[in-house]
This record gives C-alpha cells, sequence and structure tokens, in this order.
C-alpha cells in the first residue's frame, strides 16, 4: 500500500530525520555535480488549485534531477475543475503517473484524493498544512545549529497554515514553540490540543526573547486577500532588527516566502545577516527531492 505525506504525523520521527539527513546529502550532491538519478521514469502530477513558486519549481526540478518528469495540472486543466469526483480523478491518474502532489484550498480535498489513490500523495500546501515548508525549515535550522530538539522557536504572525505546522513539528521534533498572534487569528485548537510544547505569549517581544529561531509569514494567506481588517489586526506583530534583537545572539530568522516587506517584516529584515530565508527557499529543492525518493523507492 502506497504511503502518502499530507502531513508531517504521517512520517515518524526517525523518518523524518533520515529524510532531513538525505536531503542534506541531496544538497552536497547537487552542489558536487555528482549524479543521483535515483526515480529515473517516474512522473510526477502537479495538481494546484493555487498559484505556486517555489512549491512548483522545487518539485518540477527537483523530480528532473531525480532523473523524472512532471506534469503540470491546473483548475482549468483538469476536470476536477469542471466537477469531477475526486475519487474518480485519483484513480483515473493512479494508473498514469506514479506520484501526485496537490495543493489545494482544503486539506478535507487533499484527504479525499488520498483516501482513493493507489499511489503515494504529497500535500504541497493546504488552509491547514504545509508541511513540505517544514521539512525545509527543518533542514536549515539543522544544518544552522546542529539540532532542534529542545530549541526554542518564536512564531509571529497569523496562526493559519504555517503556525499550525509548527506547532505538529514541536511535539514530533522536541522543540519549545512560543507563539505570539493577535486573539481572533489563533491557530486552530485542534491542532494546539495536540501538542504540549506551545504557548501563547502576550507579546511579540516575549515570544522572541531568547529564542534559537523566529519565524512568521504573510498577514494575509491565500484566500485572505481581500480581507481588509488584517493589516489593522496584525499592527504590532512585524518582526523587525530591533526585535530580532531580543532574541539569541545566534538566532535564526525563517520566512516561508513569499513577503510582504513592509507587513509583517520591515524592509531590511529579509538581507538581515541573521535571515536564511534564501537558503530555507532553496532548500526547498533538497528536502522535496528526498521525499519523493522515498515515497517512490
Amino acid at each position: 500500500m502506497s504511503r502518502h505525506f499530507l502531513r508531517l504525523r504521517d512520517f515518524s520521527v526517525d523518518e523524518l530525520n533520515n529524510l532531513i539527513e538525505r536531503a542534506i546529502e541531496l544538497k552536497r550532491l547537487r552542489h558536487d555535480g555528482s549524479p543521483h538519478q535515483t526515480c529515473a521514469n517516474k512522473t510526477l502530477a502537479m495538481i494546484f488549485e493555487l498559484s505556486s513558486t517555489r512549491t512548483r519549481v522545487a518539485f518540477e526540478a527537483g523530480i528532473a534531477q531525480l532523473g523524472g518528469q512532471s506534469i503540470f495540472l491546473s483548475p482549468r486543466d483538469t476536470q476536477l475543475g469542471r466537477g469531477e469526483p475526486i475519487k474518480d480523478t485519483a484513480r483515473v491518474l493512479a494508473k498514469m503517473v506514479d506520484i501526485v502532489m496537490i495543493r489545494a484550498k482544503d486539506q478535507a480535498t487533499i484527504d479525499e484524493y488520498a483516501r482513493h489513490s493507489d499511489i503515494p500523495v504529497i500535500n504541497g500546501m493546504s488552509n491547514e498544512l504545509h508541511p513540505c515548508q517544514l521539512l525545509a525549515d527543518i533542514m536549515t535550522i539543522v544544518e544552522s545549529q546542529g539540532e532542534i530538539e529542545g530549541r526554542e522557536v518564536a512564531f509571529v504572525g497569523d496562526g493559519y497554515n504555517m503556525c499550525q505546522s509548527f506547532i505538529e513539528a514541536s511535539t514530533i521534533f522536541g522543540f519549545d514553540l512560543k507563539v505570539a498572534t493577535p486573539l481572533d487569528y489563533r491557530p486552530s485548537a485542534k491542532y494546539v490540543k495536540c501538542s504540549n510544547h506551545v504557548e501563547f505569549m502576550d507579546s511579540p517581544s516575549d515570544a522572541v526573547l531568547n529564542a534559537d529561531v523566529v519565524v512568521t509569514d504573510v498577514w494575509s494567506s491565500m484566500g485572505h486577500e481581500e480581507d481588509t481588517h488584517r493589516v489593522k489586526a496584525f499592527d504590532g506583530f512585524q518582526i523587525t532588527s530591533n526585535l530580532l534583537d531580543k532574541a539569541k545572539h545566534d538566532a535564526i530568522f525563517l520566512h516561508c516566502l513569499p513577503a510582504h516587506r513592509g507587513e509583517e517584516v520591515d524592509e531590511y529584515v529579509l538581507d538581515d545577516p541573521r535571515s536564511l530565508v534564501w537558503e530555507e527557499s532553496g532548500n526547498r529543492l533538497h528536502s522535496q527531492k528526498a521525499l519523493m525518493e522515498f515515497l517512490l523507492n
């Protein structure tokens, strides 16, 4: 029976740590120009209900570097956008390709697709979770700080899919997560109650104090762009260099991108020496290659 990657807890902590280790190895092989076509002749189908830069490019380039090929499918390109039941599309594609990645508006869409798929399905982001981004984030933390277990991570901003993924990761990897977000924008209770490593702080300053890692995300995620109340609600939650100064001296800053400079981050933080957002973004390629290699082999 095929394995799926719909949320981090679909894999054991040992499997996730092995994925991170393999991703770092694949990064080295890519840098050295060493061939690593471990998925030759495999085909990846990518279904996008929402637009993407990093997810699409990392999967498309990644499967090519592993020796396979990809097919990009937008809602305009599939019968999913014309009312075909999800289970029917899942059954059809399983006869034609080897692995599927879905970025969907609703987590339930991805879960239903996976229930009817005989081939591996990857969650490329939903309204609830972004597990592929967490693989890259954990990889970046491990590369820069050696380990994630026991670290202090601060999440400042919207308690949406990225925050919920960090909550899920906190239990699996054993790090403490301090969350600062406006009361009306806190993460879903169903994720909070699943972790005993999460603490809600009264202010961004309290959350960031002595943190090893500081993380934020856009205030208006996909689907929330028309919510004009958000900018006012998040007043005081911007990551600035002065706020980063409250973290440990060797702390790092992460952002899944794209960033809205002047909103969740000021004009300078992304280019601050403590920012690893560009390395983090590049690590999407290597971590997703390790994920596809694991699921296909």
